[in-house]
Parts: structure tokens; sequence; C-alpha cells
């Protein structure tokens, strides 16, 4: 069974603590994490753009100049797409870019990620937040003390609005709930941030 070390607020590591080897000890799957940030990817798109086509834009039906005698090519209409403020020819139209992934493979790609960032030592376990009030100068020392640098992503196993308005204004650090934890989310950071509590969810939610 795997362990991680357990750190205080001033960065010393104070105790280990057993991980299931089942959700932080998981093979490797390329292919599969792959295919979750693919997916993950897919279904934020809106799928809303549109261009109007020549039957769609307003104006145009006069035509612009008669057929014959100006000794230019003839045209029916100015809404056609040569002219200016035409349609558009193939232009985007609204499609749904959802992409259904079964329950059981994303939470194999988080398994995955996740014991990735065990094993390259890029998920570390504080014992407690420790905030009455929000302070964001303590989190950044916090962060400071675990020398995590660039991307951090703050896992928490429920609400605490002093953690988060104490985060929410440092550059580069994303706070989110254990229970709606992706793939993309985890691979995207260079660093997770967790408690014991949230590390027992985690397990909860994947074992």
């Amino acid at each position: 069974m795997p362990q991680v070390n357990v750190f205080n607020s001033a960065g010393a590591s104070i105790s280990t603590l057993d991980v299931s080897d089942r959700v932080f000890d998981a093979p490797e799957n390329g292919s599969l994490v792959h295919q979750a940030v693919v997916a993950y990817l897919a279904n934020q798109r809106q799928g809303t753009a549109k261009a109007l086509t020549r039957g769609e834009v307003s104006g145009g039906g006069k035509k612009p100049y008669r057929q014959k005698g100006t000794g230019r090519a003839r045209q029916g209409s100015t809404r056609a797409p040569q002219w200016k403020g035409g349609g558009v020819v193939f232009g985007p139209l609204p499609r749904e870019w959802r992409q259904r992934m079964p329950q059981k493979m994303r939470q194999g790609a988080l398994r995955c990620v996740l014991s990735d960032k065990v094993r390259n030592e890029r998920l570390k376990v504080i014992d407690s937040f420790g905030l009455d009030a929000p302070r964001t100068r303590a989190m950044v020392d916090l962060l400071s003390a675990l020398s995590l640098s660039r991307k951090v992503l703050v896992v928490l196993d429920e609400r605490d609005d002093n953690v988060l308005q104490s985060m929410r204004n440092i550059p580069q650090v994303q706070l989110v709930p254990a229970s709606i934890l992706n793939t993309y989310d985890v691979i995207n950071a260079d660093w997770v941030l967790t408690t014991a509590a949230s590390i027992r969810a985690i397990e909860e939610k994947l074992g």
C-alpha cells in the first residue's frame, strides 16, 4: 500500500498516510487518459457557432444591375457569397460536440493520473488549512512553504469559504471539490494539494 507524507502549514513533514493502491497505484494507461481528456474538452464546447447563408442574410432582393450591356459579370443578388455582406459558404452550423464516456472508464483515467502524481511526488497532503477567516497571505505563505509553484490544484472534501476566498486571487491556483474531480484538472496541474479527508473522499469515489 503506497504512502504519502502529511505536511503542516510550515511545510514540515509530520506523518505519513496510507492510501489505496487501487486509486493511487494504478498502472499507466495513456490511451485511456487521452480519451478522457478529449471527451472532457469536447463536452466544454457550446456548439452554438452559426454563420448566415445567402438565404438567411437580409436584403438582396433587387438585381444590382441589368443583365447585359455593362461589361461586368452578371449578378442576381448582392447577398451572394462573393459580395460584401453576403452569405457564407460552408460556414459553421450549430452542432452537438458532446462525447459520452462510460463512468468506469472516466474513473479509470482519473486513477491513472492520480497515481502518476503520487509516483512523481507531485501530490502533497496537509493536515489542515487552519483558517478561521479568509487570509490570502496565509495561503501564499503555505504554498511557498510547500514549494508549490506554477499550476496548483487544491482538492477539498467539502466547501470551505475561508479557503475559497483566500485562494481565488492567487494566480494559477484552482480549487475543486473531491466530488467533481476530473482527469483534465489533475493532468493540467503541476501540483495537487489536498487534505487527508479529501484523500478518503477520493478513495470513496473511485474505490
